[in-house]
């Protein structure tokens, strides 16, 4: 018999199978894009995101390197509820396929061409046994110097070429009592600036084996002890009150003429741009001395999820993150250049042409090299033994010899 009580309980019933067919797309978000720039560069995807009809959960987790949102993602893996989407790179996006917890996107990247419009060895990176599991978002050139013009013109320095130009005109300004380097004591910034060193110093075939391949020969070398000597002397151009000073608070040091220069990814240039200054005129960029090009290469890996909506969430994530609009847009405000090689760069400064510009020549002539310090190098453990030896060296008064030999130990034993 079909009471009002069965009728109101199909009724209801009825609602929520209605609600549940109804329900849009939705993308919980885990990323550590936080600054300034960051901030407005993932808006773009956001907004975006919600014209789609999608719904976005933002997870921010501060501290640019990124440790704090993976002890984050660690602690939601483990509990079984992960995010729909995480910012991860390199190495760490096989590290979590290993693990059996990432989602295969091959249906959006087949729709979508990737293969056609992204560069193979960028493409290597989001692959996960033959399957897409990752989508790029752009590409990050780490070995970056940039410049305060007002003070460089003030005591007439030129940008660098070689580390001899940048250790005199750094002498000459701190004679002159300019802080020659902004630089925030974090370990991964203590990475960035070794590992530009060392591709300068090493040539693009040594760092491939120091980095990459982890030689001993290498890692034990001469040159190698010449790279600590380059660390030491850039330890003496900082500021006292440089531990723990956040990446992005450094890059105010330069924009706000406190310090001269500073070596960081082109992350910093989007701190500039959302202040306001022009490229060239208020800032100045370079690249580090020795040739070559280090990338850091951003993405989105997609999480096992259940739910269709969080499923369909993920798919538009990650057909948006390609797509040209969003490529784009997205990398003006950012600082990159697109991942895409078919995006116009006609609206972008000159900083990022010559980016690719560069990116393109160290392509052509095997000196495109991966950032180990930003994670697409190496693994973790790895990774995480180098730079605990580059840390140490630059907060002791560890000589370079002793350096090279923490180093070769730290990385066998983490073999």
């Amino acid at each position: 018999m079909f009471t009002r009580t069965t009728f109101a309980a199909a009724t209801a019933a009825l609602l929520m199978t209605g609600s549940a067919a109804m329900a849009g797309p939705k993308a919980e978000v885990l990323h550590w894009w936080t600054s300034g720039g960051e901030a407005k560069a993932v808006a773009v995807l956001q907004k975006e995101f919600a014209d789609n009809g999608g719904e976005w959960t933002d997870m921010p987790v501060a501290g640019g390197g990124g440790d704090a949102a993976m002890t984050a993602l660690r602690a939601r893996v483990l509990s079984g509820n992960p995010p729909t989407a995480v910012q991860l790179k390199g190495p760490a996006i096989q590290e979590w396929y290993a693990e059996g917890v990432l989602a295969d996107i091959s249906d959006v990247a087949k729709a979508e061409g990737w293969d056609k419009i992204l560069p193979p060895a960028i493409a290597k990176h989001m692959k996960c046994d033959g399957k897409w599991c990752a989508a790029p978002v752009n590409v990050h050139r780490v070995d970056w110097i940039w410049a305060n013009a007002d003070i460089l013109k003030k005591y007439n320095i030129k940008m660098p070429t070689t580390w001899a130009e940048f250790n005199a005109a750094a002498d000459k300004l701190k004679a002159a009592g300019v802080t020659p380097l902004a630089h925030g004591g974090q370990a991964w910034q203590d990475a960035t600036v070794f590992e530009a060193i060392a591709k300068g110093i090493l040539g693009a075939d040594g760092f491939r084996k120091a980095f990459v391949e982890l030689d001993t020969a290498t890692l034990t070398s001469d040159k190698m002890i010449a790279v600590f000597d380059q660390m030491r002397k850039m330890r003496g151009y900082v500021d006292d009150n440089f531990s723990g000073r956040d990446w992005n608070l450094a890059t105010a040091m330069v924009m706000n003429g406190e310090a001269a220069f500073q070596i960081m990814g082109d992350w910093a240039k989007g701190e500039f741009m959302a202040a306001g200054k022009v490229p060239g005129k208020d800032f100045l960029c370079g690249a580090t001395p020795g040739g070559g090009f280090l990338y850091n290469v951003d993405s989105f890996a997609m999480f096992k999820v259940a739910g269709a909506d969080r499923q369909a969430g993920q798919k538009l994530l990650a057909k948006l993150i390609v797509g040209k609009n969003f490529q784009k847009v997205f990398n003006l405000y950012k600082g990159s250049i697109p991942v895409r090689t078919d995006v116009s760069l006609d609206d972008f400064d000159v900083c990022a042409h010559k980016s690719a510009a560069d990116m393109a020549a160290a392509s052509a002539d095997g000196s495109l090299l991966p950032s180990y310090a930003h994670g697409m190098a190496l693994r973790s453990a790895q990774s995480g033994a180098i730079t605990d030896v580059v840390t140490a060296f630059f907060n002791s008064d560890m000589s370079s010899a002793d350096a090279v030999k923490a180093l070769a130990k730290a990385v066998k034993n983490s073999l």
